[in-house]
């Protein structure tokens, strides 16, 4: 398939700019795979389509304050967004405007933490070396910001609102966007209603920034991104495999985790491991039985991905409805639920 199989129209006023408030008031759009029907509720109704022993996926991972800026020997302004942590002092990064950047410079974010350019990879990846006193993590809460994505235009008053309910494990670039809707009280609810909650981890990484650049979608290459899945969460998961009860992933961060650990027959393993799973049309999804998500950019992958679990067409006619609806796209924006 085409990269241009992944485009529509979308008017930029329907680009979220700030999320719901509360969480769960954000809109719902129900698409059912077996009667190709739409239904529009609001997030808290999501209640009303789970049952008693459905398994829910959540990615407790946790979005890292990764965007600094510093400053080079000549007073200019670089932008540096923190990807995946190498060593104890090295780490891998995008750097804005890569052409002045250099090696041999010394680069201050502020007094007493500065770094250098040590490595320069493909896809305006770099590696850079830290030097500071202290420890690393205080000095990046009080220098560093969120990193919200480039549409994003409005500044976020409360970073946690970037942050999942359930978020834990730090070492994020981008929020698992589809658990942003989640209260705790809802949550609370839906396991009350019998519905096991369980969670699994994986760092979002380059992977959400990198857009599909080759024309053939199947020459694209993911970036490796890190995830563990714990013997009780994949005992829990293989369990109701085994008793056909459905394994519902929130998000697309959450659905790539449990594909890349699971075995031909749908049962996952327990493992740290990295991966680069890249899921496109056609692809037969072993674990994910529902699936919770937002609505994303054109001719992304994780909008190949959406295609390939709902159908090409079927995901498209529901794009197009959800922009006539005047649904809210992107990270702040409105959430679909394909069961």
């Amino acid at each position: 398939m085409n990269k241009s199989d992944f485009s529509y129209q979308l008017p930029e006023n329907l680009i979220a700019q700030k999320p719901a408030e509360p969480r769960d008031s954000s809109r719902l759009l129900i698409y059912d795979r077996k009667t190709f029907k739409t239904e529009h509720v609001v997030f808290s109704d999501i209640k009303n389509y789970l049952r008693a022993g459905d398994v829910l996926v959540l990615n407790n991972t946790r979005v890292t304050p990764a965007r600094l800026y510093a400053y080079d020997d000549k007073g200019r302004k670089s932008e540096i967004l923190l990807l995946k942590r190498i060593s104890y002092y090295v780490w891998e990064v995008i750097m804005r405007p890569t052409r002045k950047v250099k090696f041999d410079v010394f680069y201050t974010i502020t007094e007493g933490f500065k770094f250098k350019l040590i490595e320069v990879l493909a896809d305006g990846v770099r590696h850079i070396q830290f030097y500071f006193e202290g420890v690393f993590e205080d000095l990046l809460s009080k220098c560093g910001t969120m990193p919200l994505p480039p549409y994003i235009k409005e500044n976020l008053e409360d970073p946690e609102r970037y942050q999942t309910v359930y978020s834990k494990v730090e070492g994020s670039a981008a929020a698992p966007t589809a658990g942003l809707h989640f209260t705790s009280e809802l949550l609370d609810q839906i396991r009350k209603m019998g519905v096991i909650v369980v969670e699994i981890l994986l760092h979002v990484g380059l992977g959400t920034f990198r857009p599909v650049k080759e024309k053939d979608i199947e020459k694209h290459r993911m970036h490796s991104e890190y995830f563990e899945i714990s013997k009780e969460v994949a005992d829990t998961i293989n369990l109701a495999k085994s008793g056909k009860r459905r394994v519902i992933a929130v998000g697309t961060t959450t659905t790539r985790t449990l594909e890349s650990a699971s075995d031909e027959n749908g049962f996952v393993e327990a493992k740290e491991d990295s991966t680069e799973i890249f899921i496109y049309p056609p692809y037969k999804f072993k674990v994910v039985d529902a699936l919770i998500t937002n609505f994303h950019l054109p001719e992304s992958s994780l909008l190949m991905l959406m295609s390939a679990f709902a159908g090409h067409n079927e995901i498209m006619e529901i794009y197009k409805q959800a922009v006539e609806m005047r649904y809210r796209f992107f990270s702040f924006g409105d959430a679909m639920f394909v069961i």
